[in-house]
């Protein structure tokens, strides 16, 4: 790891007193066994960055640092000012090594966090909600549990008290509004109500659950508990992919994206090895980036490689080493000239995703720390 992303990476961790914390202690529940996380270490991570793919970060970056709106948000047509993609967009800056007023895109961070903050429904019945009604209104808690992510991963990094203070008191009542739509079975669904649940709407709450006990937010374990129940009810026992919903069937196209999330769900919760984790992991190998193709971006592609590089990375070993430099290349050989990517949502929306991807290696997101 060389010096500036050793300065980088110690930066992010002071700014949320992560810095010398053992896992155990940031740990969502304790693991089934005593064994951690495989990440890899700096070296390894070192080894998987090449100029292409600085290269590629960098101009996926600029293409969104030219098109954010006015108003601090990103998302085209009819994800205009969408809150889960203006906070994936924000995670990607942070994940190239800007925090809130510092770095080359510290305003960007800094803007979009006030956008976010500016789209809390609290006169709509649900206190805590990070919506945008004139957006897409599909699924709006995939939205909120991006924006939870978010708000978890850089209010510690905020050089503004008041800002700060700001941002911890919203993703308290963000974690609130996430627990309080959680089903009985243990999961969420796209409305903050305790209705129904899916193991894609599921993964995002988690995560962002995740994220905030990283930094100091009470999360009761028996909620991640039962999370961790529904998520391994979701899983086919003898191939190990995970299905939509508990009771659903089929692998099918979606089974890879599907996995990817039910894997780093439970990983999310503090599980990091055991027959559903391994089960999922042999799953999803079989769906290594090949680089076919290149001109068709099937369906949730960006989702799902968003969270299968996490499962590679929490994997660590010989799963890391044979995904990332695959996924790396094919991202690469899919950019466009003018430095985005492209999906059917918005290509603001698969750039964040992208640059998310390309990233990993580096470190810097807390929810991806040791």
């Amino acid at each position: 790891m060389t010096p500036l992303i050793i300065q980088r990476r110690e930066c992010l961790l002071t700014g949320l007193g992560l810095l010398t914390m053992p896992i155990s202690s940031i740990a969502l529940q304790e693991p089934t066994t005593k064994k951690g996380p495989n990440l890899p270490d700096g070296s390894q991570a070192k080894g998987m960055m090449t100029p292409q793919l600085d290269k590629a970060v960098e101009k996926g970056l600029e293409f969104l640092a030219t098109r954010r709106r006015p108003d601090g948000s990103f998302g085209t047509g009819a994800y205009t000012g969408n809150v889960a993609i203006t906070s994936l967009a924000a995670l990607a800056f942070m994940a190239g090594g800007s925090q809130p007023q510092r770095g080359r895109f510290g305003k960007i961070v800094t803007d979009a966090l006030k956008y976010i903050l500016t789209q809390e429904n609290k006169e709509g019945g649900y206190p805590g909600f990070f919506h945008n009604p004139k957006s897409s209104p599909h699924g709006p808690m995939y939205g909120h549990g991006f924006a939870t992510l978010f708000l978890a991963e850089v209010h510690g990094m905020i050089p503004d008290k008041e800002l700060r203070t700001q941002t911890h008191d919203a993703l308290e009542r963000a974690i609130k509004c996430i627990l309080d739509s959680q089903t009985q079975e243990g999961g969420w669904r796209y409305n903050p109500v305790p209705k129904d649940a899916d193991i894609s709407v599921t993964i995002c709450q988690i995560m962002a659950l995740r994220s905030a006990r990283n930094s100091g937010i009470l999360v009761p374990k028996s909620r991640v508990d039962r999370c961790v129940e529904y998520v391994k009810r979701c899983q086919d026992k003898r191939e190990g992919w995970f299905r939509y919903m508990a009771q659903s069937g089929g692998g099918g196209q979606m089974g890879f994206a599907r996995t990817a999330a039910g894997v780093v769900a439970l990983y999310s919760a503090g599980i990091y090895d055991g027959p559903e984790i391994e089960a999922g992991l042999q799953f999803l190998v079989q769906s290594k980036p090949q680089g076919l193709n290149l001109q068709r971006t099937e369906m949730h592609y960006f989702y799902g490689h968003y969270y299968a590089v996490q499962a590679m990375y929490t994997a660590g070993g010989k799963y890391w080493a044979d995904w990332f430099p695959s996924i790396r290349d094919e991202l690469i050989s899919r950019q466009r000239p003018d430095g985005s990517w492209f999906d059917q949502v918005c290509g603001h929306y698969a750039t964040a995703m992208a640059c998310l991807v390309l990233e990993t290696p580096n470190n810097y997101l807390p929810i991806f720390q040791k």
